[in-house]
């Protein structure tokens, strides 16, 4: 099994030729791990669990079984789009769960970044040892856990759902094939496993998804003005020849007076933030087009409610982490 190690002789993934060489290294590793059992995953639909999906498909197909789990946090029209490709197009053995107001009634209230991410994540433990239950000969959990989450954990700069392992008390085996590659590796084993453009070069997102970018206690009304201007940047910044590495906003836990037809407002800001990575580790602002950024204002102000000012962030990683929990 692998270590949380990177070892030092191994090679950049950065050609089709290492792609599949380490794809071939995966799988013997795969099958001689996983055996006859059946690996449950959690399958966001993001870059990494989707190349982790895809890996353990070409492994040991049917043994997978893939969990979507609609915890709240996701982006708009995202849980009918993750349905759409791996059930419709891949025909992966999907379970889709709504655990909406599971996660949310547990979240409220809660403001200190790490403690949301600890009850996100033990949540998403609880569903998928819930699912697993209903199931018969599940041995192991898959996870998307990438080299970037490995090191900012032992770093203690943030904790991240899908690094640490599983409670004592839980007989799953963790099985992680990606787990020592950066993220520009992950898109080039993508591309080489054959997944569409518009997977393996999908905005990331972070495990507890939007709950890190509606900072301090999550509310409900703000969590959805957050989707809506969510949706309205990525539209807007997709129009653009050269996209950056991600993109995204947050609207914080304050409020900003304002003006709306002709009434004062105490309302949310929204912070677009727009950056360049080759491996995460180092990061750095994207200074976009100042049209493009009036027209983003002026579209956030208007077509979502309780939003009345936007702001940019040009803070490069360090001394800024990528998110701002």
């Amino acid at each position: 099994m692998q270590t949380d190690v990177r070892p030092a002789e191994m090679p950049r993934i950065n050609t089709p030729e290492l792609a599949l060489q380490y794809i071939d290294e995966q799988i013997a590793a795969i099958r001689e791990q996983v055996g006859g059992g059946k690996v449950l995953l959690a399958l966001s639909g993001g870059v990494d669990s989707s190349v982790c999906a895809a890996l353990l498909i070409r492994a040991i197909g049917k043994q997978l079984v893939c969990v979507h789990v609609n915890h709240g946090l996701l982006r708009k029209g995202e849980p009918e789009q993750v349905i759409e490709v791996f059930r419709n197009q891949m025909d992966a053995n999907l379970i889709y769960v709504d655990a909406v107001d599971r996660f949310l009634d547990k979240l409220a209230g809660v403001s200190d970044p790490e403690q949301k991410r600890k009850i996100i994540g033990s949540e998403f433990i609880d569903v998928f040892v819930e699912e697993a239950e209903k199931l018969e000969g599940i041995r192991f959990l898959g996870q998307g856990t990438i080299y970037p989450d490995i090191l900012e954990s032992v770093a203690g700069i943030k904790a991240h759902h899908n690094v640490g392992g599983l409670p004592e008390r839980l007989n799953f085996e963790l099985v992680e094939p990606v787990k020592l590659l950066y993220k520009d590796e992950v898109r080039v084993v993508g591309k080489a496993l054959g997944l569409p453009d518009s997977m393996v070069y999908r905005q990331p997102f972070p495990g507890p998804g939007l709950g890190v970018r509606c900072t301090g206690a999550i509310t409900r009304d703000r969590l959805e003005a957050l989707r809506e201007a969510d949706a309205i940047v990525r539209e807007e910044i997709e129009t653009l020849p050269e996209l950056p590495w991600q993109y995204f906003c947050v609207v914080p836990d304050f409020k900003t007076t304002g003006i709306r037809d002709g009434k004062r407002t105490f309302d949310w800001p929204c912070i677009i933030r727009a950056i360049s990575t080759v491996d995460v580790v180092e990061v750095n602002a994207v200074h976009l087009p100042y049209e493009l950024i009036d027209r983003m204002v002026k579209r956030i102000t208007s077509e979502v409610p309780h939003i009345s000012r936007v702001l940019v962030d040009f803070t490069p990683k360090p001394p800024a982490t990528v998110e701002w929990e």
